[in-house]
């Protein structure tokens, strides 16, 4: 009875010690009497007993690695403080194991001096524009070693960038500097611009009062043409009308008649002006003489018509 619960305890050790279960995205590297003999995929696995024994044990997951933060020196000879994250895979596992004592650190102090290098390369302000730059040369810097390790690497990533207190204060008033001149060159070219249509508008103002009172004036000068020539023209007919009448029967005698009128009209209201000396002529043939002078002109100018 003893002997048969020793051979079951030595099956069953010896049943543990063979299968191997290993879970996925996860390999095992196995070694045969201290040697490498192979790495175990995932699912279910048979060892050799007392023989093959695993040695390694490595996810294949995406590893998330905190790089420490330190101290960059950069073109310019600006301390900057620098923190990031690395994301690495392990793609051969016998590597992962027999590369390298401990790849996790291998990979950090990598990752720390190739960052130092590619931030000695750039000025201060590069630093802040160039992230991408930066990630990317990290990135190829590292996983050209890495391969030795079995290790992938993905990407890097800065998590922060810290210049001094003197740069930050020294940055922000090159900021506040550079806002202030950007207002006062909008404001500068807003007040131009008010300027330019001020003047722009008060000319072409200026332009239309013209031209406005260039039409007024000429209309002005037409209409005073048109009223000289009609009264002209009325001067004209009523030449013409009186010089008919006087070439009718009677009427010469008519005109006699009117002219004598209007000289008695004359005469009465010169005399009635108080401040007016009014001489009367001695011989009263001279009154005759004046109307006989102007049926003359009336004469002559009904013949010319």
């Amino acid at each position: 009875m003893e002997i048969a619960i020793v051979i079951l305890v030595i099956a069953f050790i010896f049943i543990v010690r063979s299968i191997k279960v290993v879970p996925q995205q996860n390999s095992w590297v196995v070694e045969r009497l201290g040697k490498y003999h192979s790495s175990l995929t995932p699912g279910l696995n048979f060892l050799v007993p007392f023989i093959d024994s695993v040695a390694y044990k490595h996810s294949l997951k995406e590893i998330p690695l905190d790089v420490p933060s330190q101290v960059c020196i950069t073109k310019d000879n600006t301390q900057l403080q620098v923190d990031g994250i690395l994301y690495f895979q392990v793609t051969d596992p016998m590597r992962a194991s027999y590369g390298s004592s401990n790849y996790l650190i291998a990979v950090t102090q990598l990752a720390q001096t190739s960052l130092r290098s590619v931030i000695g390369k750039l000025e201060l302000d590069k630093t802040f524009e160039e992230r991408n730059l930066i990630n990317a040369q990290v990135v190829a810097a590292i996983d050209e070693a890495a391969l030795n390790w079995g290790v992938k690497v993905l990407r890097y990533e800065i998590k922060d960038l810290t210049p001094p207190k003197e740069i930050l204060l020294a940055m922000q008033s090159q900021i506040t500097a550079e806002r202030e001149k950007r207002a006062l060159i909008a404001a500068s070219e807003g007040r131009r611009q008010e300027q330019i249509n001020i003047a722009t508008g008060e000319r072409e103002a200026f332009i239309a009062r013209s031209e406005g009172e260039k039409l007024a004036a000429i209309n002005n000068a037409e209409g005073e043409a048109a009223a000289i020539l009609a009264v002209a023209t009325a001067n004209a007919q009523a030449i013409e009308l009186i010089a008919s009448a006087i070439s009718q029967p009677g009427g010469e005698k008519a005109v006699q008649l009117k002219v004598a009128e209007q000289a008695v009209e004359a005469y009465s209201k010169v005399a009635k002006d108080a401040k007016t000396t009014l001489i009367i002529p001695g011989n009263m043939t001279e009154v005759s003489a004046l109307v006989t002078s102007a049926m003359t002109m009336i004469g002559s100018v009904g013949g010319k018509a």
